[in-house]
């Protein structure tokens, strides 16, 4: 569905991606986890057509993503972005329809219906006619997956679609990523979240310095990595994660 062949991406000096290869099959849920500023974002906007590519090839469905098929591209895969990127001004299901009608000229009737069955499915069909700012972290990002879902798309690229949600956000969400993995849709997923990763992804790869050092089914690179900077980073996350919660500090009560 989508092959990486040799990707390099520059900015000015700096070497973002150095050579990635990668092909994620229709209807496989691939994960990409790594460090901050290891160039997994870089990929998948570079795949979206946000980033041009300096060389190598990217395909879709055997199309080349460059200048002039981009729209096509960005018909048959969305994104999910991590903060939102909602029109603040618009409502819910303005934001949603949007891409349909502008974009692609969709009836407005007929994206508007199709927009609250999507919402309802996101459980936020209530919330239709509220603006971005009247709704939490994990709201706006449920309508972020219902504006994507709205294009019909062949795969959805999610760019650490729970990082900037509230802990108790990111499960309402997750669960929605769940059920699109359990329904086929082809997905390429940056995250940090590993148990989701070992729950919903076919395959996993770990980016480090603009360059796929692992890659295989998730069960393996998680539990039984190859490399050593792909366990040392995955005994990081891992501990961060199991780390306790601070106790609250105990009320000091007053004795006769």
């Amino acid at each position: 569905m989508i092959t990486l062949h040799g990707v390099t991406k520059r900015f000015g000096t700096r070497q973002v991606l150095a050579g990635i290869d990668l092909e994620i099959a229709r209807g496989q849920v691939l994960c990409l986890i790594g460090g901050s500023g290891s160039g997994k974002s870089t990929i998948l906007r570079c795949i979206n057509g946000l980033e041009r590519h300096d060389g190598g090839t990217i395909t879709v469905d055997g199309v080349a993503v460059g200048d002039a098929t981009l729209p096509a591209i960005r018909r048959r895969v969305a994104m999910v972005f991590q903060r939102f990127n909602l029109f603040p001004h618009r409502t819910v299901l303005d934001n949603v329809i949007e891409a349909p009608v502008h974009v692609h000229g969709e009836p407005v009737a007929q994206a508007r219906a199709r927009a609250m069955d999507l919402l309802a499915r996101v459980d936020m069909a209530d919330h239709a006619h509220s603006l971005p700012q009247q709704l939490s972290g994990g709201q706006q990002q449920r309508v972020g997956i219902a504006r994507a879902l709205a294009l019909r798309p062949d795969a959805i690229l999610f760019d650490e679609p729970t990082s900037a949600l509230d802990p108790e956000r990111v499960g309402e969400v997750l669960a929605v990523m769940r059920e699109l993995a359990e329904e086929g849709m082809t997905m390429l997923i940056v995250t940090h979240e590993i148990d989701f990763a070992r729950g919903v992804a076919d395959r996993v790869a770990f980016v480090d310095q603009g360059v796929i050092t692992e890659q295989g089914p998730a069960a393996q690179v998680l539990t039984s990595p190859q490399e050593a900077r792909t366990a040392q980073f995955l005994a990081r996350v891992l501990h961060r994660d199991a780390a306790p919660t601070p106790a609250p500090a105990p009320t000091s009560t007053a004795h006769s």
